[in-house]
């Protein structure tokens, strides 16, 4: 039985890769940061499973991820521990430096120290490095990171190529490009906009706000890039990856697309900070613009190429834009009472 090791288990990622890879009959560790409140609701369902182990542990604390790491000594590392929220990275770049990038050299040299050629790691990088690079974005395209939380995965990414190059181990990064689900964290665009339309599906009048609604991203579905993560590994040589749909759509769209899941057919009026959403039926407001949400550097357009995947791995995705909005928002309609992610 292979044995796994996931950073950031209680995330979106962590817990559907989590549930995939005991499918697959691996026995699974996760790490979970101590927290006063429980912070496991994403793997409430695996919780109890004889092959799921969880340790309290930070990627940040190096003496004890080096000693956990020995005392498992897993054969697969996936990293997926991260300060995530652009916009907060702004405000806390001391503290997104040092969980993104000093916990990736942690856990690069916990896999060096193991017995050579016995583990392969896993980095979850981002479409961020790219910053506003032209689109579609390939892996030759520059990087140019207009966040700290950008410039905090740009440095992991270049730490595991180092150690791929100095140290010879396994270890690969996936380019992953946004990629959601119904686990998503509320602070994420995807899911304010799905919550949003179960509470107006549940009689809230409150209006959405949002940010820069004409940002453009490549969204696919959180399934198909775990599969991707996993197939990165299992290939026969290290390499670093971009999983992405090769689709772009506006946060315009994505909202126009989800509030119509519940009739509403979405009427844009005025311009810049004054522009609002209205229902065309009855004239509600339904969303409106919000300066606090627009970053200090607009990331504006991501969309990734990624043939490279597609015919080394024969990765594909196979959920479309509408098929992941139709699937978050019916879940947060259904569950709109239980269901929340910070």
């Amino acid at each position: 039985m292979k044995k796994a090791l996931i950073t950031g288990i209680t995330g979106q990622d962590g817990a559907l890769l989590a549930a995939f890879l005991l499918e697959k009959s691996y026995e699974v560790h996760g790490i979970v940061r101590r927290a006063s409140l429980p912070n496991t609701a994403r793997i409430a369902a695996l919780l109890g499973h004889p092959s799921l182990h969880l340790h309290y542990a930070d990627v940040i604390d190096a003496a004890a991820m080096i000693t956990l790491i020995q005392t498992i000594q897993p054969q697969e590392i996936y990293n997926l521990a991260a300060q995530s929220d652009v916009l907060l990275s702004f405000t806390m770049p001391a503290y997104t430096l040092d969980t993104n990038a000093s916990g990736t050299l942690t856990l690069l040299e916990a896999t060096r120290i193991l017995p050579k050629n016995s583990c392969r790691f896993y980095q979850a990088s981002t479409s961020e490095i790219f910053g506003n690079h032209e689109a579609p974005q390939t892996e030759q395209t520059p990087f140019q990171p207009v966040s700290p939380y950008g410039i905090s995965k740009l440095c992991a990414y270049w730490l595991v190529v180092n150690y791929r190059q100095a140290h010879g181990l396994f270890a690969a990064n996936g380019i992953l490009f946004n990629h959601e689900s119904p686990l998503r964290g509320e602070r994420f665009v995807s899911r304010k906009i799905t919550r949003a339309v179960a509470a107006f599906a549940h009689g809230g009048t409150t209006p959405l706000k949002l940010g820069n609604l004409d940002a453009r991203r490549d969204w696919g579905h959180s399934q198909d890039y775990i599969r991707g993560m996993w197939g990165i590994l299992q290939h026969s040589t290290p390499d670093d990856y971009i999983l992405a749909t090769g689709t772009m759509h506006s946060v315009r769209t994505f909202a126009e697309l989800a509030f119509g899941h519940i009739g509403c057919k979405l009427q844009w009026q005025g311009s810049g900070l004054q522009e609002k959403g209205l229902d065309a039926k009855t004239g509600q407001v339904m969303i409106e613009v919000d300066p606090a949400f627009f970053r200090p550097v607009e990331l504006h357009s991501l969309c990734g190429d990624a043939s490279k995947a597609r015919k080394i791995l024969g990765w594909e995705p196979t959920i479309n834009f509408e098929g992941l909005v139709a699937d978050m928002v019916k879940n947060d309609i259904e569950n709109y009472k239980s269901a929340a992610y910070v």
